[in-house]
């Protein structure tokens, strides 16, 4: 299962917008397929992927923990 979010572009005003917070998120190809999942501060992960990965699409969901967003990540995927 993923993330029932829409999906956005993984660019810099995208990872601008993203939450000093932690969460789940989910990244994906040109063609919104997914490609993989992690837990951690949204603004950070998506800066690092931003800048080292190949994922072209993301969407997330804000948790209020650590350890909330892996339950998160666990009901999900």
């Amino acid at each position: 299962m993923s993330l029932r979010k829409a999906w956005r572009d993984l660019d810099r005003s995208t990872v601008g917008a993203a939450p000093d917070r932690y969460g789940v998120y989910e990244l994906g190809d040109a063609d919104g397929e997914p490609t993989g999942h992690a837990v951690g501060v949204l603004a950070d992960e998506l800066r690092e992927e931003l800048a080292y990965g190949d994922a072209a699409k993301v969407r997330w969901t804000v948790a209020r923990s650590r350890e909330h967003a892996e339950r998160l990540a666990d009901e999900r995927f």
